[in-house]
């Protein structure tokens, strides 16, 4: 019957058919031909070297577009490496989807060919899973799996497709029928909003207060919250903090930034309205001595649960935008705002500009051998040159990330990707591909370290294949944290000769990787090489490696997180 198809077939259409329009993967058996016909049926398929890399782009795909990122592996070893893509999604909460194909039904428990449950392997890291038993389940699973991903608080869902299954066959006349029927019992998710009594409420704890916050996070971020933001920030005065994602949403040049006061802004406001960002390790449980004991917070979290975790004075339970908007729409019938020459702004703004003026006299200085900070402030300007609409940077590293974190500056929102919740390293080409992807009119720059650089760097060949604009820089300091930091008694023993675990080939050229594959690579030293090599590369927009050599003794050991170490 010339009308009938397989289950590749069926899986690619149903993913057209509910919007999907890009996927990331790894082909392989048994997924081959469904990634051959997803491209077929108008989905943009990238291909990865590393399953590893693909879940880490899909994930911030999800993140970019408020859409879900897709992961296509092969069965078992496939799908072991994609579940770092897949936690690093249910971890900061964005919406993906995993599908992997699995060992024929009928072998089950028989040692077939890459056997492994992966239902039960996925588990600690999906929110759903299901499996399609027979072709005719595929449709409704697909949808499912999309509108499981997206609802309530976003994150990681895997999809099953056995061997067995994608060979089976079906008609175009029952696919069709089959469409239908998922169509019909799909039911969408209201945005969820507070009772205006909680908003109420709410303004009116930020109107008594003396020291009001603002904290807003990647959550705000993922919401589109940041029209909403700006307003509130606008008609109040309230100084304001982002998380490292966070920022952008509100331009980080602002008045009310708070970034370069953020000690004095935690340890001293009475009151914290926090947007979409958890009171977690990134910011100190929101306990005493790095917060005021007293401190009230409003919580403003899509999760019930995560309101219900942290205890907070009071918990708003909806969408970051919507929220916000209710807020806004409460201040404007009774307007407040605290004014530059409020002592609490006062303070918080001087602060700001005491720290921001020593941390410029550290930049402004030309230090060669590079340091961390040279480098990065002709990084940082080279990026403001370019205006609107502004680069995304992904950033990833010890050192790297930190220095870049408080020099670089985000104008613009969702434009900064890093190591993110769970401190992740190994996600740059990942997220430098989906970020090229989701955004085809932005540059992405990314600033890495060596050692970060190094759990994905094979994926500039992927950069090259599919001509991304994406420039890649390498701090180069020789290692982990930067060469060999042990003291001389921690020199002895048998292998005393072997280099530092922390410690690579010195002078590794990086950028000949880049070369190999047909991109262009730079080796730069000095202020004027790195300030030529940004201007030529910025302005071609073709994948780029640019390797810095960095003092190997300019950074310090595990970044900011020392004491973890």
């Amino acid at each position: 019957m010339s009308d009938s198809f397989d289950g590749n077939v069926l899986a690619a259409k149903s993913f057209a058919h509910f919007g999907v329009t890009h996927m990331f993967g790894v082909v392989g058996i048994p997924v081959t031909s469904l990634a051959t016909r997803a491209v077929q049926f108008g989905i943009r398929f990238i291909a990865f070297h590393n399953e590893q890399s693909a879940g880490y782009a899909a994930s911030a795909y999800g993140y970019l577009t408020g859409r879900p990122g897709l992961l296509l592996t092969v069965s078992a070893p496939g799908c072991v490496h994609g579940l770092a893509g897949l936690s690093n999604a249910m971890i900061n909460t964005w919406p993906m989807v995993m599908i992997s194909g699995s060992s024929d039904q009928k072998d089950a428990g028989r040692g077939d060919f890459q056997e492994l449950d992966q239902i039960e392997a996925v588990k600690p890291f999906s929110k759903f899973s299901v499996k399609a038993k027979d072709i005719k389940e595929i449709p409704s699973c697909v949808a499912r799996v999309l509108d499981h991903a997206i609802s309530g608080r976003p994150g990681g869902c895997y999809f099953d497709l056995p061997t067995d299954v994608l060979h089976q066959t079906i008609t175009e006349s029952e696919a069709e029928k089959l469409f239908t029927e998922v169509e019909k019992g799909r039911i969408f998710e209201q945005t969820k909003a507070p009772p205006n009594s909680e908003i109420e409420k709410a303004v009116s704890v930020l109107r008594k207060a003396e020291r009001p916050l603002i904290v807003f996070g990647k959550g705000a971020a993922y919401a589109r919250a940041e029209g909403e933001l700006r307003k509130f920030v606008e008609r109040t005065g309230i100084p304001f903090l982002p998380t490292p994602m966070g920022k952008g949403l509100v331009n980080d040049n602002h008045g009310l930034a708070a970034s370069a006061a953020r000690s004095l802004a935690i340890g001293k406001c009475d009151v914290a309205l926090v947007v979409g960002a958890r009171l977690n390790w990134l910011l100190h449980f929101g306990e005493s001595p790095k917060w005021d004991k007293d401190v009230k917070f409003i919580l403003v979290d899509v999760c019930e649960e995560e309101i219900k975790l942290r205890k907070p004075h009071l918990g708003l339970v909806g969408d970051a935008k919507k929220v916000l908007e209710m807020i806004n729409k409460e201040i404007k019938d009774d307007p407040f705002c605290l004014g530059k020459s409020h002592p609490w702004v006062e303070a918080v703004s001087k602060k700001a500009k005491d720290n921001v003026s020593k941390m410029e006299a550290q930049l402004a200085k030309d230090v060669v051998p590079f340091n961390f900070l040279t480098p990065m402030r002709i990084i940082r300007d080279a990026i403001l040159g370019l205006g609107s609409p502004a680069p995304v940077v992904v950033s990833e590293g010890a050192n790297t990330m930190d220095v870049g974190r408080s020099v670089l500056v985000q104008t613009e929102p969702r434009t900064r990707l890093d190591a993110g919740t769970w401190g992740t390293m190994g996600v740059g080409l990942g997220y430098c591909i989906a970020a090229a992807v989701a955004n085809p009119d932005r540059l992405v720059v990314a600033v890495e370290g060596d050692s970060g650089f190094g759990f994905s760097a094979m994926e500039v060949e992927t950069l090259v294949r599919y001509k991304l604009p994406v420039v890649v820089i390498v701090f180069n300091n020789g290692g982990v944290y930067g060469g060999d930091r042990r003291s001389p008694e921690e020199v002895t023993g048998p292998f005393k000769d072997d280099p530092a675990p922390t410690s690579f080939v010195p002078g590794a050229a990086y950028h000949t990787v880049m070369e190999a594959f047909g991109g262009k690579g730079y080796l730069v030293e000095t202020p004027d090489e790195l300030k030529s090599a940004l201007s030529e590369s910025f302005s071609a927009k073709k994948p780029t490696v640019i390797n810095v050599t960095i003092d190997p003794f300019a950074g310090a050991e595990s970044g900011r997180m020392q004491h973890k170490n």
